[in-house]
């Protein structure tokens, strides 16, 4: 009778696979940060963008010839930014206007 080998892993191949595992690790962590920085960049000048279309759009239709007078709330008050947009808008610290694009 002859008997059966159990299959398995060796240590050395376990050792090889958790090496290879990690180097993946070292690679791939360092990008996503990188990225996640980006995003979040991107997000802000997206913001920015379209809070000061919104104030054009404002300053239009009421025939303001200046938008420092203008406020989030009567942004959000004619229906040109909502809730979100406004909490988003003062997270980040936006400011209403074109110095900050």
């Amino acid at each position: 009778m002859k008997k059966r080998k159990k299959g398995g892993f060796t240590l050395v191949e376990m050792a090889i696979v958790l090496f290879i595992i990690s180097l993946l690790i070292l690679i791939v962590v360092p990008n996503v940060g990188k990225q996640r920085g980006r995003a979040v960049s991107i997000n802000d000048r997206a913001l920015q963008t379209e809070l000061n279309s919104q104030v054009e759009l404002y300053r239009d239709e009421h025939n303001l010839k200046d938008s420092s007078s203008i406020t989030l709330s009567e942004l959000k008050k004619d229906g040109y930014l909502n809730n979100a947009q406004i909490k988003q808008i003062q997270k980040e610290g936006l400011k209403i206007g074109k110095g900050n694009d």
